[in-house]
C-alpha cells in the first residue's frame, strides 16, 4: 500500500513528513485546520509548533509544503519560492566538524523554523547528490513522496499496487481504443 513504505533515511525523513502531511488519494490534509496541524505537530514532536500556529501560519507552512513538493517534482517556479523562503530563513552555509556542509537555521520561530529545517536539510542533500531518490509519486490523483529504494533508482510510482497499476490500467484502455 502507498503510504507503507518505511521512511526516507536520516534527515530526509524530515522533507518526506512535511510533504506527506497530506494525503491526497485519501483526500486527507492534517494541516488543513488548526486543530489537525497542532495534532500532527505534536505527533512529530516539534517544540513549540502546536502553541505558535494560527491561521496565518498555518496558510503559510500550507505553501511551503506543496512549494517543496513542486520543487521536487520540477517546477522552476517553486525552486524560485524556495530560494525566498531560505534567505530569509537560513543562514550562511558553513561546514561542520567533519567537513559537512551546514546550513544554519536562522530562526526561532517554531512554525518558521520547521520549514527552515526542511530547507536546510533539502538543499544539503542536493548539495550532497542525495536527494535525487526522493521523488513524488508520478500519480497526479496522489503525489506522496517517498524514498525510492529501487535498484536502478528509477521508481516512480509510491505503490505499483495502487498507482503504478492504475496507470498501466489506464494505459492498456487507451491503448483498445486506440
Amino acid at each position: 500500500m502507498a503510504y507503507d513504505r518505511p521512511p526516507a533515511p536520516g534527515d530526509l525523513a524530515l522533507i518526506e513528513g512535511l510533504c506527506n502531511s497530506a494525503r491526497f488519494l485519501k483526500r486527507e490534509d492534517l494541516l488543513v485546520s488548526l486543530d489537525s496541524a497542532r495534532a500532527w505537530a505534536n505527533a512529530r514532536d516539534l517544540p513549540g509548533v502546536a502553541e505558535a500556529l494560527d491561521v496565518g501560519s498555518l496558510t503559510w507552512l500550507r505553501r511551503a509544503r506543496e512549494a517543496v513538493r513542486e520543487h521536487l517534482e520540477g517546477d522552476r517556479e517553486a525552486a524560485g519560492y524556495l530560494t525566498g523562503l531560505s534567505s530569509e530563513l537560513l543562514g550562511a552555509p558553513r561546514w561542520g566538524a567533519e567537513g559537512e556542509i551546514v546550513l544554519p537555521v536562522a530562526t526561532e520561530e517554531p512554525v518558521r523554523r520547521v520549514v527552515a529545517e526542511v530547507l536546510s536539510v533539502l538543499a544539503v542533500a542536493e548539495l550532497a547528490d542525495r536527494r535525487a531518490r526522493l521523488k513524488v509519486c508520478r500519480s497526479p490523483e496522489c503525489r506522496w513522496v517517498f524514498y525510492d529504494r529501487s535498484p536502478a533508482g528509477n521508481g516512480g510510482w509510491c505503490s505499483m499496487e495502487i498507482c503504478g497499476a492504475r496507470h498501466k490500467m489506464r494505459t492498456y484502455r487507451e491503448r483498445r481504443r486506440g
